[in-house]
This record gives structure tokens, C-alpha cells and sequence, in this order.
């Protein structure tokens, strides 16, 4: 179990690793060695995440959740897979744990009069710079 939080927890049965090859610099290492890793989570499927927690990572997550409700994160950042993997799972935790945390719930104000008097008094100001911009109306 990985842990996330106090009461969320990662089964390391639900991910699933492939290698792939790196793109960018490595010489001639990038040609041979499948460092990249792409870490899969089915984020939906996964027991002992409440739902709540499961719609924020979603949507924290964006572009990386699949229509299955997967998250698949790509690592390439380094140039061995042990640290690719840690990389990858660190993202994957760091989405969950912000995704933990509820949002603030809103609370509605209203404005004071004395910001109501001021916005009116503004207005009128403006509106009477204009009016004596007008020419003179013929009577």
C-alpha cells in the first residue's frame, strides 16, 4: 500500500507499468533501452477512495484520465527507469493528495453602501464629463 494520505491509500496491484523508449537526449542509450515510464491507475475502478476524491483527481488531472476513468501518467524526465517509475508515482500521488483536500465553500457577500454610493457617484461623474462633451443642443 502507498500511502497518500491518512485515510487514502494507493493498492500497488491497481497500477500498471509499461516501458517505453525516451524520446530527447540520451545518446546512444535512447536508442536501446525502454527507460520512459507510463504509469496507469484506474482511478474509478479503485477501492478505498471516495467518490468525492475520485471527481476532483479527475478533473485535476485533465487530459491524462481516459474515458475509462484511468489516469496515465508518462515519465521521461530522467534517464533510468527506477527514477522514471518513482517520477511517475510521485506525480500520481501529488494529484490524489491535492485532490484530497475539498475545496472552500463559498460564501456570498454583498456590497457596503458606502461601495454602492461610491460606484453611483463615479457613474455620474463620468456620465456628466460626457454630457458637457456634446455640443450645445439647438433650442
Amino acid at each position: 500500500m502507498i500511502r497518500v494520505t491518512d485515510t487514502i491509500h494507493i493498492d500497488e496491484r491497481d497500477l500498471s507499468e509499461s516501458f517505453v523508449q525516451a524520446s530527447g537526449p540520451g545518446g546512444q542509450n535512447v536508442n536501446k533501452v525502454a527507460t520512459a515510464v507510463s504509469l496507469r491507475y484506474d482511478l474509478y475502478n479503485a477501492a478505498g477512495i471516495p467518490w468525492d476524491v475520485k471527481v476532483r483527481a479527475a478533473r485535476i488531472a485533465g487530459r491524462k484520465v481516459t474515458r475509462e476513468g484511468a489516469i496515465v501518467i508518462t515519465a521521461q524526465r530522467h534517464r533510468t527507469q527506477e527514477r522514471n517509475r518513482a517520477d511517475a508515482l510521485e506525480r500520481l500521488v501529488a494529484i490524489l493528495r491535492e485532490a484530497a483536500v475539498p475545496p472552500k465553500p463559498r460564501v456570498a457577500t454583498k456590497p457596503t453602501y458606502s461601495s454602492k454610493v461610491r460606484r453611483l457617484e463615479g457613474k455620474a461623474r463620468r456620465s456628466s464629463v460626457k454630457r458637457h462633451r456634446q455640443s450645445p443642443a439647438d433650442d
